[in-house]
C-alpha cells in the first residue's frame, strides 16, 4: 500500500483541495512515477468543471506529467527506476485490439485517460501502464515539457499521420495553449507558416514562434484574399470558425484539421468540400511511438512551449489563471507536496 499525497476536487467547480490516497499493489504492467512537474491543460478545466459529462469524483487532475520512475511492475517493459520520463492524455490501452496492433494505441477503443476514472498528476505519485511512459531526452527542460504530451502532440499529429511535405503551405488558428506550439512544429518542419489571430498584440510573437505570415481574421477580406493558397489549416481554437471562409482559403486537395475542442458542431459547405477536393478532418494526442517521435523531434529543433510556473500548492490560483485566458500560454506546476500526511 502507498500514501499518496494530491489535489482533488468532491465536485464540479469544487476547489481542489489536499487529500490523501492509498494506491494498492503495483499490477504488473504498471509504472509508478514520482511526479516533478505537471502541466494544467484546457482539458483539466474541463474535466474539473464535468463540461464532456465524463468526470467521475473525487477528481484528481493533471496529465502532462513529468517525473522519475519510482517503481515497475513485474511486466514493465523499456523503463529503470530513476529514469526521467513523461505521461499524457492516455494512461492504459489494452494492446491486442485492431487498433493497437497496428500501432495506433491512442484510438484503442479501451484506453483509458490520465484522468478519465483514474487519478492524475496532481498528486505525489502517478501510475499508469509501462506503454504510455515515455523516456524524456536529454535536451528537454523537465520543467517546461509536460505540456508537450498533450498539446504538443496534438499539434505534431496532423504533420507526421498526412506525411505534410516541407514545401506546404500551412495556417494555424489560434495563438494559444496549442497554437503556439504547432506554430514552431509547422516551422520546423520546413513549411511556410500562416499564423490568423484576433489580436494584433500577438503579431511579432507570432514570428518570433515560426510564423512567416500573421493575419488578423477580425478584418474583412482577410481570408478571401488567402482562397486556394494553403495547404493545410489547423485550428486550435475552441470556439467556432467560418468554416466556408477557412475551406475556401485552401488549395485543391488541401485540408482543415481540426483539434480544437468546440463542442458546438461544425457547419461543412459540400460545394467547397465537393469542388476542390478537400478534407476536413480531426484527430486526438497520438500513439506511444508518435509521443516519442514527437519528444526527439522537439528535442533535435529546440521546440518549447511557453510556460508559467505555480508551485502546486497553488493550484487554485493557477487553475483560475487559466480559466481567466490570462495565462501564455501554458502554466506548469511544480510539486512542492509531501507524502507525510
Amino acid at each position: 500500500m502507498t500514501k499518496v499525497r494530491a489535489f482533488a476536487a468532491a465536485s464540479a467547480n469544487a476547489p481542489l483541495e489536499q487529500v490523501t490516497l492509498t494506491f494498492g499493489d503495483l499490477a504488473p504492467e504498471d509504472v509508478e512515477i514520482n511526479v516533478s512537474h505537471c502541466g494544467i491543460c484546457h482539458s483539466d478545466l474541463s474535466m474539473l468543471e464535468n463540461d464532456w459529462g465524463i468526470t467521475s469524483y473525487p477528481f484528481v487532475p493533471g496529465h502532462e506529467i513529468i517525473g522519475t520512475v519510482s517503481a515497475l511492475g513485474s511486466e514493465a517493459k523499456g523503463l529503470k527506476p530513476g529514469q526521467r520520463v513523461g505521461v499524457g492524455w492516455t494512461a492504459f490501452s489494452c494492446l491486442s485490439c485492431t487498433q493497437c496492433l497496428g500501432g495506433d494505441h491512442n484510438l484503442c477503443t479501451k484506453a483509458q485517460g490520465t484522468i478519465v476514472g483514474r487519478h492524475g498528476g496532481f498528486a505525489t505519485k502517478v501510475r499508469c501502464q509501462w506503454t504510455w511512459v515515455r523516456p524524456l531526452p536529454e535536451a528537454l527542460d523537465p520543467a517546461t515539457a509536460g505540456p508537450l504530451l498533450c498539446g504538443g502532440v496534438t499539434v505534431f499529429n496532423p504533420f507526421y499521420e498526412y506525411r505534410i511535405p516541407p514545401t506546404a503551405k500551412v495556417g494555424i488558428i489560434g495563438i494559444g495553449g496549442l497554437g503556439h506550439m504547432a506554430l514552431q512544429f509547422a516551422n520546423k518542419w520546413g513549411c511556410e507558416v500562416h499564423a490568423f489571430t484576433t489580436s494584433d498584440s500577438k503579431t511579432e510573437e507570432a514570428k518570433q514562434l515560426g510564423a512567416h505570415y500573421v493575419h488578423n481574421t477580425r478584418r474583412d477580406g482577410v481570408l478571401k484574399e488567402l482562397a486556394g493558397r494553403l495547404d493545410m489549416i489547423v485550428s486550435t481554437i475552441n470556439v467556432p470558425i467560418d468554416v466556408d471562409g477557412v475551406l475556401g482559403a485552401l488549395a485543391p486537395r488541401g485540408r482543415l484539421h481540426v483539434v480544437g475542442a468546440n463542442l458546438q458542431p461544425m457547419p461543412v459547405p459540400a460545394f467547397s468540400l465537393i469542388f476542390a477536393q478537400r478534407d476536413v478532418s480531426g484527430s486526438p494526442t497520438g500513439s506511444p511511438t508518435l509521443l516519442s517521435r514527437m519528444l526527439e523531434f522537439s528535442a533535435r529543433h529546440g521546440i518549447a512551449p511557453m510556460t508559467e510556473t505555480f508551485p502546486m500548492s497553488k493550484v487554485n490560483e493557477a487553475m483560475e489563471h487559466l480559466k481567466s485566458g490570462k495565462a501564455r500560454y501554458r502554466i506548469v506546476l511544480e510539486n512542492d507536496l509531501s507524502d507525510e500526511a
